[in-house]
């Protein structure tokens, strides 16, 4: 048998621009993120603030996201991407703005949050219209037989990004001061289109140009549903992330209950990352390919025990430790279910594919941040952390009992014949 090349896909120029971009828009996105939650928390001091900064984001990325999938597989990608990130760059540089002491100086609390809110709002426009370009340009840039390894650097990439954005967040606001940290995502955002610039245009794929909206909808949602495999991965994905969204509450636990300061705060949210990364790296040269489907369902289930040792932990490395192994079991889960995506989705449909996605997986981050600011509103928060940590055991039990043909899922095959073709 032939031996796999873990950089198979790193062989293609363009292909490493894109990842240079990718992991500047990330790590934008990410570093954005957690200034955001670090202000609102110091504003408000009220959990259910935290929960209503996911809340703007996800109404738009939901209610969006399928319409922004028919317009990704009828319009070229590369210029899909560039108004993408034209569209962040505005959003940053009002933030930057926002929270410029000069600005905002004798304006209300409730005038500034209401801001933030509106520009968060306005980032769910972009991000349901991101995350099916970035998905769709990626299959145009590197051949179908290396489809699987760059998903997995892509992935990589990806987390390497939420690795350093939280942490250079946590200490910029300490050493310059949230405005500033600010300024540093918006000149991410400028690299970004500096680097779009080096990717060439793309063919658009797609025979039916032109095709009805709702037509087009309901072919993309019609494929999803018939594709057990995509249906199972992406459910049972998005209901641990909706009920493990612990990392919403990490301002409260660095601040009332660790008490380790923004230095602190940057640890804890880098934590996860850093294991989902380790876990990837380590795909590339040991892929998760055969028994996927009882692979998937063991990491999240190893996610819910880190959720719920988390949020019993007093000891600040306990908690660290915690998290990075959600992040390991993270990492296992989103190579998994990338794999699947890129290997069973058909090019002229990414885009509507993509979106189904982020409507299952990618919203329920920021749902599971409003759930997670809710329940710690009404049980208290270390009582919301357990909780969620808990249904998310009870979920994976239930599915691997309930569904046998998910958990005998296994991808080998598919690789085999995407090498093959």
């Amino acid at each position: 048998m032939k031996k796999k090349d873990p950089y198979a896909a790193l062989r293609y120029r363009e292909f490493n621009t894109f990842l240079l971009l990718r992991f500047a828009m990330v790590f934008a996105w990410s570093m954005q993120f957690i200034i955001i939650e670090w202000q609102v928390y110091s504003l408000t001091k009220n959990p259910l603030s935290l929960g209503i900064i996911g809340l703007m984001e996800v109404i738009p990325a939901i209610a969006m996201a399928l319409f922004a999938g028919h317009i990704v597989d009828q319009k070229e990608k590369k210029g899909m991407l560039l108004k993408c990130i034209l569209a962040f760059s505005v959003i940053s540089f009002g933030l930057f703005l926002l929270t410029w002491p000069r600005v905002i100086s004798g304006v209300a609390t409730h005038i500034i949050l209401y801001g933030i809110y509106f520009f968060v709002f306005l980032g769910g426009l972009v991000r349901a219209f991101l995350g099916p370009t970035i998905f769709s340009l990626l299959s145009l840039i590197v051949p179908k037989k290396v489809y699987p390894n760059a998903a997995t650097w892509s992935s990589s990439v990806w987390q390497i990004a939420a690795v350093v954005g939280p942490s250079v967040a946590g200490f910029s606001i300490t050493l310059i001061g949230v405005h500033w940290s600010m300024c540093l995502v918006f000149v991410c955002s400028i690299l970004s289109l500096l680097l779009l610039t080096q990717i060439g245009a793309k063919p658009i794929l797609n025979p039916k140009i032109g095709e009805p909206i709702m037509a087009s909808l309901k072919e993309g949602v019609k494929f999803v549903y018939t594709n057990k495999s995509i249906l199972g991965a992406l459910t049972l994905d998005m209901v641990a992330v909706l009920f493990g969204g612990a990392v919403a509450l990490l301002p409260i636990f660095a601040q009332d209950i660790l008490k380790v300061g923004p230095e602190g705060f940057g640890v804890l949210r880098a934590a996860p990352a850093v294991g989902s990364l380790l876990t990837m790296l380590v795909s590339a040269h040991l892929p998760f390919y055969k028994k996927a489907g009882i692979k998937l369902l063991a990491a999240i289930f190893a996610f819910g025990v880190c959720i719920i040792v988390f949020g019993l932990s007093i000891w600040f490395w306990l908690s660290v430790i915690a998290l990075f192994f959600s992040g390991v079991a993270d990492g296992i889960s989103v190579v998994i279910r990338q794999t699947i995506l890129q290997l069973k989705t058909p090019d002229h449909m990414r885009g509507r594919v993509a979106a189904v996605n982020s409507i299952f997986v990618g919203s329920s981050n920021e749902l599971g941040a409003f759930e997670s600011g809710l329940t710690a509103k009404l049980m208290g928060t270390v009582t919301a952390v357990v909780f969620g940590g808990s249904m998310t055991l009870l979920i994976v039990i239930f599915t691997g009992i309930k569904l046998p043909s998910f958990r005998n899922l296994d991808l080998q095959k598919d690789l085999d014949e995407h090498e093959n073709s």
